[in-house]
C-alpha cells in the first residue's frame, strides 16, 4: 500500500484564524483501495484539514495535491471536479424527496427541460447496485431509518463517482449490526480503488476498519501508524497524552426520595406502558437497540411529542399533559440527540445559545443584557471547560465537542432537579465525554437526577447506578451495570439469552 501514489496528499497544510492556529504544518497522504483514520479530540484540527480537503476553507500556508499534482481547491466546486467527495455527520438529505432524487439532487437528467423519471430512477438504482444495497429508490426518504439515510448519503456522494471519498462519524448514530452493514459497504468502495478518508471519535472501531491511522493534536501531525501494528492505548497517548479514565465512584448513590415517576406512559406506534421511578441523585440509563422507542420516549416526558395515555409525577405534582415549558418550570432539563437542528441556533452566538432556556431566571425587571447573561455564560465556560475564543463567536464555529457542552451549559443554567441526556456524547471526544460523566456525577452528588441515553453501552455500564432496557417500546428488563458487560447488555437489548 506504502508503493502506491496518493490519490490526495497535503504538504505542510496550515490555517490561521484570529487569536488562534488551527492547523499547523501538516503532510498527510491518502492512497487508493485503503481505508484511512483521522483521529484527534475535538479541537485538534481534523474539521479545519477535511474542509480544506473539500474546498470549503482555504488554506493559509501549504499545498494540497490530487494524483501527484498541486491543485487549489477554492470551493467544494474545486473539491468535486478533483473526484473528492464528503458525507458529514449531520445528514443533508430532503426528507420530502424521494431516494432517487436526493442521490441525484441537482444533477437528474432531464428531457426536453423535463425530468427524465425513468432514467433517474435507472441512474439511482446503478449507484446502489454497485454498492451492493438494497433500497427502494421510490422511496420516500424521510420515511427510511437513519442507517439506510447514510447510505443514501453515501450513495449521493459515490453518483460523483469519486476518487476520494471523505466520511465524517458515519457510525455515530448507528446501532452496532448497522455499524457492521456499512463497514461492508465502506470496504467494498476501497476494495474498487476509492482513497476512503474516515473521521471517527469510536477508537473501537479502527481495529474493525481502519489499515492506516493519521493522528492529529492541537492542530499538529502526530503520527500516521498501520493499525495492525498498533494498539488502541498507543492512539489515545498519541491524541490526548494521559487520559484518565475515570469509573463511577462507589460511594455515590442514589437517595431513597422518589423525584419522578411514570406511570403507564404510552404514545401509540413508538412506545406503550412505560412504568418507572427516578430517584434523588440517580443516574438511570436506557438502553435499546435503534427504534426501541428510547428518543421517543425522553421527548414525551418533556412534553417535546404528546403520549396518547399516562402520567408523569414530577417533584411531587402529576402532570398528565406535558409541555416543554410546565416541564422545565418543574425542574426538568432535555438535551435532545440532534443538537444542530433541535438544540442550537447555528447563526447566534455562544453566549446567547447558553442563555436560551434560562433567560426568564437571568432576566430582572422584565429585561435582559448582555452582562446578565455573560456571568451565567461564564460559570459554564469555565464549569465545562468550554474551549472558546470568544463567547461573542457563532456557535457554528465549535466542534461537535464544545457544542454539545454548549447544549448541556444552557440547561444547567436553569439550576433543574432532573437531566435528559440523549445520546450526549454522540460525535464528541474521550476527553470530552469523561468531562461529562463527570458532570452527571456532580450532578448526582447534588442531588440531581439523571436519564441518560446512550447507542454505546459500554457507557451506560460505566457511568450509571441502574439500566432499563427497551425493546420495541417497552421496557423489558432492569440491570445493574455491574451485573453484567457490555456485550452481555447489547444482547439483552436485542432479545438474546
Amino acid at each position: 500500500m506504502s508503493e502506491t501514489p496518493f490519490k490526495l496528499a497535503t504538504k505542510d497544510l496550515g490555517k490561521d484564524y484570529p487569536g488562534t492556529v488551527a492547523l499547523d504544518g501538516v503532510s498527510v497522504g491518502f492512497a487508493p483501495g485503503e481505508v484511512h483514520a483521522l483521529i484527534g479530540k475535538n479541537g485538534a484540527g481534523k474539521s479545519t484539514l477535511v474542509k480544506m480537503l473539500a474546498g470549503s476553507v482555504v488554506p493559509s500556508r501549504g499545498q494540497i495535491f490530487c494524483d501527484g499534482i498541486e491543485v487549489a481547491l477554492s470551493s467544494p466546486q474545486d473539491a468535486f471536479a478533483q473526484g473528492i467527495a464528503i458525507v458529514y455527520q449531520e445528514l443533508s438529505l430532503v426528507p420530502g424527496l424521494t431516494v432517487a432524487e436526493n442521490i441525484l439532487l441537482g444533477r437528474t437528467p432531464k428531457k426536453r427541460g423535463i425530468i427524465d423519471w425513468q432514467a433517474t430512477y435507472a441512474q439511482a438504482a446503478a449507484v446502489l447496485e454497485r454498492m451492493r444495497v438494497d433500497i427502494d429508490v421510490r422511496a420516500r426518504t424521510g420515511d427510511l431509518g437513519v442507517a439506510k439515510q447514510q447510505v443514501v448519503e453515501i450513495a449521493k456522494a459515490m453518483s460523483l463517482d469519486p476518487k476520494v471519498l471523505m466520511l465524517d462519524e458515519p457510525t455515530s448514530a448507528l446501532a452496532r449490526h448497522e455499524t457492521e452493514n456499512l463497514f461492508r459497504l465502506v470496504r467494498g468502495l476501497a476494495a474498487e480503488g476509492v482513497a476512503i478518508v474516515y473521521i471517527s471519535h469510536r477508537l473501537h472501531e479502527l481495529r474493525q476498519i481502519a489499515d492506516r491511522v493519521t493522528v492529529l493534536r492541537d492542530g499538529r501531525h502526530i503520527d500516521t501508524v498501520v493499525m495492525v501494528e498498533t494498539g488502541v492505548e498507543q492512539i489515545v497517548q498519541m491524541m490526548f497524552g494521559e487520559v484518565v479514565q475515570r469509573e463511577r465512584p462507589g460511594d455515590l448513590l442514589p437517595g431513597g426520595t422518589t423525584v419522578m415517576e411514570v406511570q403507564g406512559l404510552t404514545c401509540e406506534g413508538k412506545f406503550a406502558e412505560v412504568d418507572f421511578s427516578l430517584y434523588e441523585g440517580e443516574v438511570l440509563g436506557i438502553a435499546g437497540m435503534l427504534g426501541s422507542g428510547r428518543t421517543e420516549l425522553l421527548k414525551a416526558l418533556f412534553g417535546a411529542e404528546p403520549a396518547d395515555s399516562g402520567k408523569v409525577v414530577l417533584q411531587g405534582r402529576s402532570v398528565d399533559r406535558p409541555t416543554p415549558a410546565r416541564m422545565k418550570a418543574l425542574g426538568l432539563a432535555f438535551t435532545p440527540e440532534n443538537r444542530k437542528e433541535e438544540a442550537l441556533v447555528q447563526a447566534h452566538s455562544i453566549r446567547a445559545n447558553m442563555c436560551m432556556a434560562s433567560m426568564g431566571q437571568i432576566a430582572s425587571g422584565g429585561y435582559i443584557t448582555r452582562k446578565m447573561e455573560q456571568a451565567v455564560v461564564d460559570e459554564q465556560v469555565a464549569k465545562l471547560q468550554i474551549k472558546v475564543a470568544s463567547t461573542e463567536d457563532a456557535v457554528s464555529s465549535l466542534s461537535g465537542g464544545n457544542q454539545q457542552k454548549v447544549v448541556v451549559g444552557n440547561w444547567l443554567s436553569t439550576r433543574p432537579r432532573v437531566m435528559l441526556f440523549d445520546e450526549p456524547t454522540r460525535g464528541i471526544d474521550v476527553q470530552a465525554k469523561q468531562q461529562l460523566f463527570q458532570v452527571m456525577w456532580d450532578l448526582s452528588r447534588e442531588g440531581i437526577a439523571t436519564v441518560f441515553v446512550s447507542t454505546e453501552l459500554e457507557e451506560l455500564v460505566e457511568v450509571c447506578h441502574r439500566i432499563l432496557i427497551m425493546r420495541e417500546g417497552r421496557i423489558v428488563d432492569e440491570v445493574r451495570p455491574e451485573t453484567l458487560t457490555a456485550d452481555e447488555l447489547a444482547l439483552r437489548c436485542m432479545g438474546e439469552n
